[in-house]
């Protein structure tokens, strides 16, 4: 018997107190599943999702602005394509263009140089959402838009830090035993950022890769060190993730951007979670600091819920009735990493 049939034998096989586990990240939910991994661990193992989407967590108001920069004459919002149908308070950006406005979908922020280069009459107002991942690239893009000399280009942030958030979750939720960290942000913000959350909450915290043995193989550690009462940082995907993390990147989003407090949608404020732009480059900032009050999901929907780990999707009663990819009601099921969307796209 080799080493992994060792692994999904014990995990299998486990009889012990029930244990829940929050993959934080999206890309773990979308690889849970691919991997069939729920049906070689034992249901006394709970795996629910986490805060892990930035589409999902991004609030309506945000939404609302670039609603309203692509219905205003001579304006243009760029995005990545998932925040294209992410609805606000009232219309998403599909919408907006449905009523004449223009918003462009792209795949890479450093094309926005090229369109605003092509169309120095036209406003240019790039959508920056994202975690520490995507950080750095927006990073890029402020020295690409200074080495440039684009003065037709701003952009919109709404860039989160997930370490914060998930803090927030050991502080004001009960019952979640231990965290299969996110495997992406961790290679910017390094796996030690983890190890005084499992000294002060007591729970593993265990950062692992996104193939099913690199998940099977975190899973069993997380569960060997509650068996045996251990509560450690353990890091599973060395190969790509360091004790310190992408420290090239770290400076860069440090000389562009800052620490604030941050709305999460269906949240709320959460203290030192988001980044914006440093003063001395404010006049890149296309209106980020605007108010942004705690703000209702649609009515009957519980993604708030499901990225704190209370619920699973199918406990919405919205899930796959109401609410489905083709008619979303809420953030979860928009996006690719949401846990709603991904949910659905696996039980059809």
């Amino acid at each position: 018997m080799g080493p992994l049939q060792r692994v999904i034998n014990e995990l299998g096989g486990y009889s012990g107190e029930p244990i829940k586990i929050m993959e934080v990240c999206g890309t773990h939910t979308a690889s849970i599943f691919k991997n069939g991994i729920r049906s070689m661990i034992s249901p006394k193992i709970s795996l629910i999702s986490g805060p892990g989407c930035p589409v999902c967590v991004t609030p309506a108001s945000y939404t609302d602005r670039l609603v309203e920069y692509a219905l205003k004459e001579g304006h243009c919002v760029l995005t990545f394509g998932d925040m294209m149908k992410v609805t606000g308070s009232g219309l998403s950006l599909t919408e907006a263009k449905a009523h004449g406005g223009r918003a462009v979908m792209l795949y890479s922020p450093l094309a926005a140089i090229k369109m605003a280069s092509g169309e120095p009459d036209t406003q240019f107002v790039f959508a920056a959402v994202g975690f520490e991942t995507t950080a750095p690239v927006y990073a890029l893009l402020i020295e690409e838009i200074i080495k440039n000399d684009i003065k037709n280009l701003k952009l919109l942030t709404s860039i989160k830090k997930i370490i914060p958030a998930v803090e927030y979750i050991c502080e004001n939720e009960a019952g979640i035993d231990a965290f299969l960290c996110p495997g992406h942000a961790s290679v910017i913000t390094g796996c030690g950022v983890y190890r005084q959350l499992a000294d002060k909450y007591r729970k593993p915290f265990v950062v692992g890769g996104f193939d099913g043995e690199h998940i099977l193989s975190a899973l069993y550690e997380i569960v060997s060190q509650l068996q045996s009462g251990r509560f450690e940082m353990k890091n599973m995907y060395p190969s790509v993730v360091s004790e310190d993390g992408n420290t090239k990147a770290a400076l860069l989003i440090n000389k562009y951007f800052e620490t604030s407090d941050d709305y999460w949608r269906g949240i709320g404020k959460i203290k030192a979670s988001g980044l914006r732009l440093r003063q001395p480059y404010a006049g890149y900032d296309a209106g980020s600091a605007f108010s942004c009050n705690e703000e209702r999901l649609p009515q009957g929907c519980r993604c708030a819920d499901v990225i704190l780990g209370r619920i699973s999707p199918a406990d919405c009663g919205l899930f796959k009735t109401v609410c489905t990819p083709f008619a979303a009601v809420g953030p979860c099921m928009v996006s690719a990493e949401g846990a709603c969307g991904i949910w659905y796209k696996n039980s059809i």
